[in-house]
């Protein structure tokens, strides 16, 4: 199965990466001189599941990005550019949305991603990594977990998604994005039961994703994967400095 893609790259840079960096847009902060979304970009076009690829980014950056890609205008909000990249697409493929701060992902976990999906019938799919995962793989970072039965994880900075469940959620959609580094304000949409749950340790991986399919109106899969590369994200200077002595080498290895 084939997918098309979206990389929302539309982030201004006034986070902690601002510290670090003086662009104006996180997505064109250089990484050993190649602006960060253009790691995404190509580690779509790597992939076999990927059909086209459509970046919600500023004008101002547009000359920056990988060719043979589309391009739409980004807006003000995050939840905006998902809908501007659904007005560029026909809609006849699902959609995978990838932010543009993740230039550790590469084909592999993308392909991995796609073809657990494709295992399982749904409409919104979301990557799981578990703590485990993502500290053999990158101690360095510092991410956000959260604990339910199965163990503690983090979130992926993807999701694929059948494009009338993201039309159909357009009213959560800002709601959702506004809290997604957040799990415990996420939880809260869901309720006093599934919050006093949460709290002591005894949610579900199914239980979330029974409740959170009854509030979208679609069903919701969570997918548990081996790559830590879907989650670790670029957001302030520590990140940044580990992207320029990890990337690197791999490069210099595959040339």
């Amino acid at each position: 199965m084939k997918v098309d893609a979206v990389v929302l790259a539309g982030a201004p840079n006034r986070g902690q990466l601002q510290d670090a960096r003086p662009e104006k847009w996180e997505a064109e902060i250089p990484i050993h001189g190649k602006p960060m979304v253009n790691y995404v970009i190509e580690a779509l076009q790597s992939s076999s599941r990927i059909a086209d690829i459509v970046v919600v980014a500023p004008r101002d950056i547009k000359h920056l990005l990988t060719p043979k890609v589309r391009w739409t205008e980004a807006g003000d909000t995050l939840g905006e550019n998902v809908f501007r990249a659904m007005d560029v697409l026909e809609k006849k493929n699902k959609v995978l949305f990838v932010t543009s701060d993740i230039p550790f992902i590469h084909a592999e976990a993308i392909d991995d991603f796609i073809d657990r999906c494709v295992e399982l019938a749904g409409d919104i799919y979301y990557p799981l990594i578990s703590k485990e995962t993502s500290e053999q793989h990158y101690p360095e970072t510092v991410r956000t977990y959260f604990t339910v039965k199965e163990g503690v994880f983090t979130g992926g900075n993807i999701l694929l998604a059948h494009p009338q469940a993201i039309l159909n959620s357009r009213w959560i959609v800002d709601e959702v994005v506004t809290r997604r580094k957040k799990p415990w304000k996420l939880v809260q949409m869901l309720g006093f039961f599934f919050i006093l749950k949460f709290i002591t340790k005894q949610l579900s991986l199914g239980e979330l994703e029974r409740r959170a399919s009854e509030i979208l109106g679609h069903s919701g899969i969570a997918i548990i994967s081996p790559y830590p590369e879907l989650s670790t994200d670029i957001d302030k200077p520590s990140d940044l400095r580990l992207a320029e002595t990890t990337i690197v080498p791999v490069q210099d290895k595959e040339a």
